[in-house]
């Protein structure tokens, strides 16, 4: 198993897209990029989600029935990346932690 935490940025066989997704600690996928066209938009993307991932302000919650998600903001309101779906606010509290503890520091693996 390779190691955590890292960012990995792909390229979609669909729409011909670049996208990237932060995998924590334990492996699992913590946050999700938007579509970008070209590559270097997407790293662009990663730069921003670093900047911006240990600020608690630019984490926007929301609250379903039994869905609980959080959209990472950048400063000027843009959401840079939106999380997996969590079955409560404590799990979900967990994912912004991992996010906050990760993506400052974490490499890229380049599958494009």
């Amino acid at each position: 198993m390779a190691s955590n935490p890292k960012f990995q940025v792909f390229k979609s066989t669909s729409n011909n897209q670049y996208y990237y997704r932060l995998r924590s600690r334990n492996g699992e996928i913590i946050l999700n990029g938007e579509g970008y066209t070209t590559k270097q938009s997407c790293l662009n993307g990663i730069a921003s989600v670093r900047t911006n991932a240990p600020y608690d302000s630019r984490y926007d919650r929301r609250d379903g029935w039994s869905n609980y998600t959080f959209n990472l903001k950048a400063s000027n309101g843009e959401i840079i990346g939106r999380s997996e779906n969590y079955t409560t606010r404590t799990a979900r509290e967990g994912g912004i932690e991992a996010v906050k503890r990760d993506a400052p520091g974490a490499p890229i693996e380049d599958f494009s």
